[in-house]
């Protein structure tokens, strides 16, 4: 079939991510005697500059990884609530829900702990090394891309009028940087310079100094930036009134991004391994579980049946994600049961060639007073103006695939993918004299005591970022994922799945048309629900979009190449391959 690109094959090592400085920057230090994880995480920083509409040096990461003869295991870079963010700390401010924008909404930021926790344990390089091109790219300018440019034309006024920090950062000379220019982030390259320098003041090996790096963002004049500015600073957010923050030095100081087994299932021939529920990788794994009941490789990946039939089984998937996931610290999730053969056997009788008009959980104690809750909470009205989405734009409509994205693979056999998101420009005013934003993720919880997304001091909320790592007989295979928020694991099983029944290569399968379900409710403020609706790209056709009315899916045609930013690498055939979604333009995989 006809595909936008090739597949790239070659032997000694591939990088794919969201956006082609950092692909190149990744496959450099391949080049250079790196591996996978330093690879990864020089990738990691530079995409803080590049795309910092999408992630910061403020945001979070999950990072799956599969050193060569061993095991996959996770990476957690998802920080906690802040120990003064209660309900009833909400409450008295009058809100209902968390904002989506300014300072409230903030939880610890925990990338810079997360890439720092990997170059320390997989890696090979020193803190330097590691940063030095998001250096160098924050410090000599980066090429704007035309929504990093909308983005801050979208909250222009905002930062004029209100966030004066965002404005000395963003509007260099008063005014809004126009597409392909070039842009610089001065206070972020002297943030990590020093970060550089006390690390190496702390001499010994490279491991010390990566502690001492970590310190100096944890515990040290990182910390202390963000503590003075989220004390005193009281900012206008999306809540339309000024707030002061709850993040606090001692959050910071209290956080330490940590290793966790995947969670996985076998399918096909293959294990799929994501995060715990924390995410909501584990939907992904539930539905392969219901979808084991049909006859995928019979069904054209283009066609009505194989749309509906995923769409419907996610949707199931997506209920039980919202009555029961949380952070697994804190509440019960029941993970063996939702992800249990027996489980997915009861639950596959709900799919039927109609469309379903509900939201239906498993049958669970407390899974329908829990939904019911959730869909009272819900909004139902497309909104307008600022705080919606991941990440916010204002007052642009939203915009989807809204987070980064990076695989590498290397000759040894290492493979690793992340999804790093959070501390976008937009959404939270920038800290004065570190030059970037902390993360609002905490807008994805419930105020509602009870549930397990509920808000508790010290939880990590329940995220929608969702990398994907899958091995064959034991051995690392395929490492995939998409920005998007709540529809990544959509777009990454559709991909996954033309490729494991249909034989398609990964070029082939992220090319072909892509859709998704916007049947639950969003997990961003202000939380829509849209019940029954499906998007899907005009390229599926006429008869196909037509036919997927008939069955009673609430359509919207999107243009073509707009669902998705599937990214993959993997091993196969004696080869390493990697593939990059062609939409917006920027993603690229190299390799040779």
């Amino acid at each position: 079939m006809f595909t936008t690109r090739p597949e790239l094959r070659g032997t000694f090592g591939a990088v794919a991510s969201t956006h082609w400085i950092a692909s190149a920057v990744g496959m450099s230090v391949l080049e250079r005697g790196g591996n996978a994880f330093d690879a990864v995480a020089a990738s990691g920083f530079v995409l803080q500059i590049v795309e910092p509409h999408l992630n910061g040096p403020g945001g979070e990461v999950p990072i799956i990884l599969k050193p060569a003869g061993s095991e996959p295991v996770v990476i957690c870079g998802q920080g906690g609530f802040p120990r003064a963010a209660t309900p009833a700390r909400f409450a008295a401010l009058g809100l209902s829900q968390v904002p989506g924008t300014g300072l409230l909404p903030a939880v610890v930021p925990g990338a810079f702990d997360a890439w720092m926790l990997l170059l320390r344990d997989y890696g090979t390089w020193g803190v330097g090394a590691v940063l030095e091109a998001a250096i160098g790219y924050a410090e000599s300018g980066f090429p704007v891309l035309p929504r990093v440019a909308s983005s801050i034309l979208a909250a222009e006024t905002l930062f004029a009028t209100a966030w004066p920090s965002s404005a000395a950062a963003w509007l260099p000379g008063g005014a809004v940087p126009r597409p392909r220019t070039r842009l610089r982030s001065p206070d972020i390259a002297a943030t990590y310079r020093r970060i550089v320098a006390e690390a190496e003041a702390a001499g010994g090996g490279r491991e010390r100094q990566i502690e001492a790096a970590r310190d100096a963002f944890y515990r040290g004049f990182v910390a202390e930036a963000v503590d003075r500015f989220y004390r005193t600073a009281e900012l206008v957010d999306s809540s339309g009134r000024r707030h002061r923050g709850l993040l606090a030095a001692e959050d910071l100081a209290g956080f330490a991004a940590r290793r966790e087994p995947t969670v996985s299932r076998a399918y096909h021939g293959v294990t799929v391994h994501k995060t715990g529920p924390w995410g909501q990788g584990p939907a992904l794994l539930e539905s392969l579980a219901l979808l084991e009941g049909f006859d995928l490789g019979a069904m054209d990946p283009a066609g009505p049946d194989f749309v509906h039939t995923l769409v419907e089984c996610m949707k199931l998937a997506y209920a039980d994600r919202e009555a029961f996931y949380g952070d697994p610290d804190f509440v019960e999730v029941p993970l063996a049961t939702l992800l249990s053969d027996s489980f997915a056997e009861a639950r596959r009788r709900l799919v039927t060639d109609r469309a379903s008009a509900e939201l239906l959980p498993g049958d669970l104690p407390g899974a329908r007073e829990r939904i019911a809750r959730v869909l009272a909470m819900a909004g139902r009205e497309i909104p307008v103006g600022i705080g919606h989405g991941e990440p916010t734009f204002a007052p642009l409509p939203v915009e989807w695939g809204d987070t980064v994205h990076v695989d590498v693979v290397d000759r040894h056999g290492n493979m690793v993918s992340a999804t790093p998101s959070g501390g976008w420009l937009q959404s939270s005013p920038t800290v004065p004299g570190l030059g970037f934003s902390i993360t609002t993720r905490g807008q994805m919880c419930w105020l509602e005591p009870g549930h397990p997304s509920t808000l508790r001091p010290g939880a990590r909320p329940r995220t929608t970022l969702t990398p994907t790592l899958v091995t064959r007989d034991g051995a690392g295979y395929l490492a995939m994922g998409t920005p998007g928020g709540d529809q990544q694991d959509q777009w990454t099983l559709a991909v996954l799945l033309r490729h494991l029944h249909h034989g398609l290569d990964l070029q082939a399968a992220i090319d072909l048309p892509l859709f998704t379900s916007r049947h639950v409710p969003q997990s961003f403020y202000p939380r829509l629900f849209e019940p029954g609706r499906l998007l899907v790209e005009e390229r599926l056709g006429p008869e196909v979009i037509a036919e997927l009315g008939r069955r009673g899916h609430e359509l919207r045609v999107e243009p073509p190449w707009s669902l998705g930013r599937v990214c993959a690498a993997g091993l196969r055939d004696g080869f390493i391959v990697a593939a990059a979604t062609p939409r917006l333009m920027q993603a690229y995989a190299v390799g040779r």
